[in-house]
């Protein structure tokens, strides 16, 4: 392995660890954040190394620089939860159903229209990415694949289908969030996998070039997960003091 590739790797660590630690409140506004020297010592890493983590991190949201005040924590209303690292940071710290209802919700104004594009632009390839994704799907139902990494496989290859290449960056994101939101809308189901038909409902009105049928069917697909998302308890609207009913 060369050098560059072991600095890459250490600066990933570090990138890992402390983002972590700010997510979880270990450093915060109101818990200073260490001094360069000390993170070195405390961490077994070169300046150089360090530098370019929190370089890294800073462009996540969590931290910056102050003149007189070093580098400090940002308050969590500035991280960039558009990044897939600080969403499942995010979410590992502490399951936030509201957190996944707004992703949800981002989702609803999205894949939707993903769909309908993928049905009048999609090529070959594309078209076969999604058919493959659902066939890991179906295969999954039996146990012969991931029935997590397959639902994902299948919403990637729609956003990248679309054409658009700014839906298809946010497949990581997706990628991350359907990896904490899936496993809690089956169980909420009663199911352990995804329901297949509706998906499947998806792709065939994308393969038959029926951009309005794909809208509906992906949108409904999305708004059934909201529902189950805005059924969990720490979600449900608290009743008032002294209502009935």
């Amino acid at each position: 392995m060369t050098r560059s590739a072991n600095s890459n790797n250490l600066t990933r660590r570090l990138v890992e660890t402390l983002g972590v630690a700010i997510v979880t409140g270990v450093y915060g506004p109101d818990r200073p954040f260490p001094t360069e020297a000390q993170l070195c010592i405390e961490l077994q890493a070169s300046r150089s190394v360090l530098r370019e983590a929190v370089k890294m991190l800073t462009a996540k949201g969590l931290l910056s620089a102050r003149p007189r005040r070093g580098t400090i924590v940002e308050p969590e209303a500035q991280w960039n939860l558009l990044d897939p690292d600080v969403l499942r940071w995010t979410l590992e710290r502490k399951f936030s159903p509201q957190l996944l209802a707004e992703f949800t919700q981002m989702r609803l104004a999205i894949e939707p229209r993903a769909a309908m594009l993928a049905a009048h632009l999609a090529d070959a390839a594309a078209l076969q990415a999604i058919e493959d994704a659902l066939e890991r799907m179906h295969a999954a139902e039996y146990g012969d694949d991931d029935p997590l990494e397959s639902d994902i496989a299948f919403h990637v290859a729609i956003l990248r289908a679309s054409g658009n290449r700014l839906y298809a960056q946010l497949r990581d994101l997706v990628a991350t969030a359907l990896r904490f939101s899936i496993p809690r809308t089956n169980r909420a189901k009663g199911v352990a996998r995804a329901n297949l038909p509706d998906h499947r409902r998806v792709y065939t009105a994308i393969a038959a070039g029926d951009g309005v049928r794909a809208f509906r069917a992906m949108e409904a697909l999305l708004s059934e997960v909201m529902q189950l998302i805005d059924n969990t308890p720490a979600n449900k609207p608290r009743a008032r003091r002294g209502a009935k009913g």
